[in-house]
């Protein structure tokens, strides 16, 4: 059994402190912390349920269910994908912008899922979909930056560097191989796979759209590519 964990972008650094994605997380964790306090009933509440979208209610859950998590191993995996990939992402940007450009890409994923199960009433919580769209931004901005991760199979593991396009790229192939599946838990919710490719798709598209010019530019005078 193996797997990959991207640590950072080996290829530039941001050139200012990444506090909209600090505070992503820091948000994240806090939620989090209230899920457990609160258990399925907090779940339940704040959880995005298509059937219930689609009928006309708790569309407040479109939002606030980007920011729920269904097990540490989630939400670990989660903040350390945001944090490898949406630094140099907000510093394309700007602050306002990315923040923006992250819960757009967030709600966007989310109502991907809801528009194609309306029916379901099995729970979908997760920030993947807006992480995923961070990464959309990614592929199209930085495709040749060497994402710095962590290579592991079995007990041996081992640091290497991977073009940003293959990793992101394969990432979503995995997830296209996924399409219909939700892993569902009765004490957590679910994740849904067609939330990652909304996800993605709209950040891939729209990046241009949200990025300062002057900004990436900069970025690039600084990256080993």
């Amino acid at each position: 059994m193996g797997g990959l964990i991207p640590l950072s972008d080996a290829s530039r650094r941001p050139m200012r402190f990444a506090t909209v994605t600090f505070l992503l997380i820091a948000v994240n964790t806090f939620v989090f912390i209230l899920e457990l306090a609160g258990g399925d009933a907090f779940v339940t509440r704040w959880s995005a349920i298509p059937a219930q979208i689609t009928s006309g209610h708790q569309w407040i859950t479109v939002l606030t269910a980007m920011f729920m998590h269904g097990s540490w191993s989630h939400i670990i995996g989660n903040m350390i994908f945001l944090w490898a990939f949406g630094p140099e992402i907000e510093d394309a940007m700007n602050p306002v912008r990315y923040l923006v450009f992250y819960l757009t890409g967030g709600i966007v994923a989310m109502l991907s899922q809801v528009a194609a199960s309306p029916h379901s009433t099995v729970p979908n919580l997760g920030a993947s979909g807006a992480i995923a769209a961070v990464m959309g931004a990614f592929l199209v901005t930085y495709p040749r930056d060497r994402i710095k991760s962590v290579l592991f199979i079995g007990w041996f593991f081992t640091i290497t560097f991977i073009p940003a396009a293959l990793l992101i790229g394969v990432w979503f192939v995995i997830q296209l191989f996924s399409v219909g599946t939700v892993a569902a838990d009765v004490n957590s919710g679910g994740v849904a796979y067609l939330a990652h490719i909304g996800g993605i798709i709209f950040g891939a598209v729209s990046a241009r759209l949200f990025e300062d010019s002057r900004r990436v530019e900069a970025q690039r005078g600084l990256g080993n590519l």
